[in-house]
């Protein structure tokens, strides 16, 4: 008999995470690619060892912020740096049932704007070190994608 798991993201986001000493701990290298397509990358681009050409290596620890990433993005692409830029990440991991990557959409940042999301963490997101971060900018002067969780209707 198989047992399944039943947490939902309100759980999840109500464990108390364990502060991380950065002068102690070892910081992890996360692999970031990004798109100013407004769209995520596809999964199949992840695949067979196959990685998208825009990528970022950022040391940081698990309790690095999307805002706090949102930042170290914005030094590295001057563009993005536009008061209204919109950062869409997720989580690209490995599926455990096949050979395909999947996208775990994780939240949203706006430049220049406090947001809901800002203070998400990658660990509270039960992000695991060796998964990637894609990140989907939109300039200010594109409107960016409707998010799912939020339903026009």
């Amino acid at each position: 008999m198989a047992l399944e798991s039943r947490i939902t993201q309100e759980e999840i986001k109500k464990e108390p995470e364990k502060p991380i000493d950065r002068e102690k701990t070892c910081p992890l290298l996360l692999r970031v690619f990004t798109t100013n397509s407004g769209r995520h990358h596809r999964p199949d681009e992840f695949a067979r060892g196959n990685v998208p050409s825009s990528e970022l290596q950022i040391y940081t620890w698990m309790d690095a912020t999307l805002k706090e990433l949102t930042s170290l993005v914005k030094e590295v692409y001057p563009e993005a740096r536009k008061k209204g830029t919109h950062f869409s990440f997720a989580i690209v991991f490995p599926d455990p049932r096949g050979k395909a990557y999947r996208l775990k959409d994780i939240g949203s940042t706006v430049s220049g704007r406090k947001g809901a999301d800002d203070s998400m963490t990658l660990q509270s997101q039960r992000f695991q070190i060796g998964d990637y971060l894609d990140i989907a900018i939109t300039p200010p002067n594109r409107a960016p994608p409707l998010n799912t969780r939020m339903r026009p209707f």
